[in-house]
């Protein structure tokens, strides 16, 4: 019953980059970079690329800390060194996937297409011109 009532709400089943691209969302949207498909093509090659350069740092991160790890203790397990690899190692890589986002975001103007409601109430709310 949901879904027919959001059927029957919808008039195009087209993805929103398309209709705001076509100019059906009115002031929602302002089109982004990413709506370009060579464009997003070579921003997400550039993020991919970042994402490689970034695995080869947790790994010289990881190396790093597991040789002051023995040379510290002495002779550590193997339980320790899973840990230690897993836990440095997603670590590194969840901050670079993240903030590899925000500079594909950004670098794009991705981040400048998102149309702010609030902008205008705020600044007659300053009293900003």
């Amino acid at each position: 019953m949901l879904s027919r009532k959001r059927r029957q709400g919808t008039t195009s089943h087209a993805p929103l980059a398309q209709c705001a691209a076509r100019g059906q969302l009115g002031d929602v949207t302002r089109p982004s970079n990413l709506d370009d498909p060579e464009y997003a093509a070579f921003a997400w090659a550039r993020y991919r690329r970042l994402m490689r350069w970034m695995g080869l740092v947790a790994v010289a991160c990881v190396a790093l800390v597991l040789t002051a790890l023995y040379f510290e203790t002495g002779d550590i397990g193997l339980g320790v060194v899973l840990m230690v690899a897993g836990g440095i190692g997603v670590s590194v890589m969840l901050m670079a996937a993240l903030m590899g986002l925000v500079f594909l975001s950004s670098g794009t103007g991705h981040d400048e297409a998102i149309d702010d409601r609030l902008e205008q109430e705020i600044r007659e709310h300053h009293d900003l011109p």
